[in-house]
């Protein structure tokens, strides 16, 4: 059997779910939902990573302890991903013990193999990102990413020998495509890997902080929190037991947005070549979401939270809007008024209609009862037919290289020409001849397989609503794997229509 193994980056929390989480957890989702579909054994991580500086910062700020502190912003992931239906297989904290020990053994075998000194060092480091930078990595003397002057600290701590793999990690990236993706993320790693590579300091006193790891060959420090997270992807598979290590592990696809591009893409090889594992498969990497104010962010108060999105639109037409708007890799812009262009647009007035028409005739012309197809189809029944076969054809290819919104397109694309299948046979005019109720009930067969299809291709993107086509179709999941016309048994009768995405009215309708 196939296996792929989707992990989400382990979400800071300094912060609740936003847009930015959902997004990756949603396409994490997604991946999972097709290649289980597709016969994979498909197995998605995702959790929190809870130890640093920021997390002491913010629970001292709240009054709290840091565990407690962390505890409750990591049971708020968990239960926001819960009520968005993400089908994650298992939730993974920095806290939980099996993953500090996982850590700490590491630690050791890469001390051990004397991948690890002791040192002293100064630097600029910013509290934000939790890292050193040099004089040439900031912007106007302040932090890339946060625009603050980072703060001059010099103390002695343990490193990371990452200098040593530097040409290592070239290699591998010149040798391997695919190892990051898109292309452009690859050639940024690339084009930073050109300078010499610095090694990594993976330490901080205890007299500075206290809320981390331990180091195992010295209880003076505590491990800096890249060299503890990245390991959760692990971790989490030595501590599933079994096979899954040896199994799943050549098979990871991780994802990303483009802020955690160094970490993951040379912080994190270097690691795993010093500790004896192989590379990851994938380090899949999307971009930012934007809004007309510029980048989200908590202080200018635009954060958009996934649960208020799920009660006001549904989390199926916000999955949508999210997997169609953005072309992965590359930013995108978020506002409530393109999401209403595409409720209604894409879900309501072409979905959402189609469906309901196709089901409304059937109800209306043969009391729901799936009538026979002919034996011999119209050349316009084949052409609908093949037009489906080729979307799913096409969804395969994209859903590869990630192109979700392509994958959509093709869906719906297939969709349009469902819209014009049902112009071109007029069955609201045939059937007024009795004559010609026999190709009615045909005609309505093949709407009835668009429908089928429909439930089988949209369930990675749109669960909640696969079910509910499969529901109006009262078939099972089972029957969705049937070659086209062969779905429907003798006198299968279907149920009613009901609105699957209710327009929505803008101000400038009412």
């Amino acid at each position: 059997m196939e296996r792929i193994y989707i992990t989400t980056p382990l979400y800071y929390v300094n912060a609740e779910p936003h847009l930015g989480h959902t997004y990756t957890t949603v396409v994490a989702d997604t991946l999972k939902r097709y290649y289980r579909s597709i016969g994979y054994d498909a197995f998605l991580l995702t959790g929190t990573d809870e130890h640093g500086d920021k997390i002491a910062q913010a629970a001292a700020a709240s009054g709290t302890e840091p565990k407690a502190y962390a505890d409750r912003v990591s049971e708020l992931f968990r239960l926001t991903w819960d009520t968005c239906g993400i089908a994650y297989d298992h939730f993974i904290r920095t806290t939980d013990d099996y993953h500090k020990q996982f850590v700490q053994s590491v630690l050791q075998k890469i001390y051990d193999a004397g991948d690890i000194y002791f040192g002293e060092y100064g630097g600029f480091y910013c509290y934000g990102c939790e890292r050193f930078y040099t004089e040439k990595e900031l912007v106007g003397g302040k932090c890339p990413d946060h625009q603050k002057a980072p703060d001059y600290i010099s103390e002695k701590n343990y490193f990371f020998r990452m200098s040593k793999y530097q040409q290592l990690l070239i290699d591998a990236l010149q040798s391997t495509p695919g190892l990051i993706r898109p292309e452009r993320y690859r050639t940024e790693v690339l084009a930073f890997l050109r300078e010499p590579l610095e090694d990594l300091c993976i330490s901080r006193p205890i007299s500075r902080l206290q809320w981390g790891i331990a180091l195992p060959f010295d209880s003076n420090y505590v491990t800096y929190v890249w060299f503890d997270a990245l390991l959760n992807y692990v971790s989490a598979l030595a501590h599933r037991g079994g096979d899954s290590l040896a199994s799943l592990w050549p098979k990871a696809n991780h994802l990303i947005a483009k802020d955690i591009l160094k970490p993951h893409g040379i912080y994190w090889p270097t690691m795993l070549m010093a500790a004896g594992l192989p590379l990851y498969d994938h380090l899949n990497v999307h971009g930012y979401w934007n809004m007309d104010s510029g980048k989200m962010s908590k202080s200018l108060g635009n954060v958009i939270r996934p649960l208020e999105m799920k009660a006001r639109f549904g989390m199926d037409a916000f999955r949508y809007f999210l997997l169609r708007e953005m072309a992965f890799g590359q930013d995108a812009k978020f506002s409530e008024e393109a999401l209403v262009t595409r409720i209604n647009a894409d879900l309501a007035n072409n979905l959402g209609n189609f469906v309901s028409r196709a089901l409304a005739m059937q109800q209306k012309y043969f009391d729901g009862v799936v009538q026979p197809l002919g034996a011999i189809w119209p050349a316009e029944d084949q052409e609908l037919r093949d037009k489906f076969a080729q979307a799913e054809n096409e969804l395969k290819d994209y859903m590869k290289e990630l192109h979700f919104h392509r994958a959509l397109e093709a869906i719906w694309s297939a969709l349009d020409h469902a819209n014009r299948y049902i112009v071109q046979t007029a069955p609201f005019t045939m059937i007024k001849d009795a004559e010609k109720k026999a190709r009615v009930g045909a005609v309505l067969h093949h709407l009835l397989e668009v429908v089928r299809t429909l439930a089988r291709v949209l369930a990675p993107f749109m669960p909640d609503t696969a079910v509910e086509l499969r529901d109006l179709l009262a078939v099972g999941v089972d029957s969705l794997k049937a070659p086209w016309g062969r779905g429907f048994v003798a006198g299968h009768k279907i149920n009613p229509p009901k609105v699957l995405f209710p327009r929505i009215e803008t101000d400038a309708k009412k």
